[in-house]
């Protein structure tokens, strides 16, 4: 039987690029943009979780627990995915947990099936979607125990996902559908891919 697995939506950050706001909570098609995002993921995983630092409120109505990045001495507000990660293993009763980001509403349906059978094979600890563009960081299936690991990482001033990943027995795992990893940086951005 296949090891049950958590999913994150990862909602935290600040959106600079798309100046500032609440980039989940835009409109895309209709709906939040993380709605999309939850419809590509919430079939394929046990149970979901949204980790924001803003309007909790709007997004608790999504009907999904939020949990928000833990702030301590060594680990400051908005500190970027890795602490979302981090506050998302902490909350993890799975023993895996894949994230996603917000801003990406075409993810792959078959995602997290195709991520867990590689990190089981290889045995790893962590496994990585691969497009033609390069790894998708922040589209990936973590083991639980990690999460020790990523405390000291964080508390050392690590912020970049690939810095902690290299620390990690990793497997990445390619993806044919480049368009599945489009992610929505920007207000251009958000406006070209409004049509269908």
């Amino acid at each position: 039987m296949a090891e049950a697995v958590t999913g994150l939506i990862l909602a935290g950050g600040l959106a600079r690029r798309m100046g500032g706001g609440d980039k989940g909570l835009r409109p895309f098609r209709g709906l939040p943009l993380i709605a999309h995002a939850i419809a590509r993921l919430r079939d394929q995983v046990d149970t979901l979780i949204i980790n924001a630092n803003q309007n909790l409120e709007a997004y608790r109505a999504l009907g999904y627990p939020v949990i928000a990045d833990a702030v301590s001495a060594s680990v400051e507000a908005y500190a970027g995915p890795l602490a979302g990660v981090h506050a998302g293993l902490s909350a993890c009763a799975t023993p895996l947990l894949v994230t996603v980001p917000c801003d990406s509403p075409m993810l792959p349906l078959d995602l997290v099936a195709r991520l867990r059978e590689a990190l089981v094979a290889a045995g790893a600890e962590l496994a990585v979607a691969r497009s033609a563009s390069g790894l998708q960081s922040v589209c990936s299936l973590y083991r639980r125990g990690v999460v020790d690991r990523l405390t000291t990482h964080l508390e050392r001033g690590g912020r970049k996902v690939d810095g902690w990943h290299a620390e990690l027995n990793v497997v990445r795992v390619d993806f044919a559908d480049e368009a599945a990893f489009v992610n929505i940086n920007t207000l251009a951005e958000l406006e070209e891919l409004q049509q269908p």
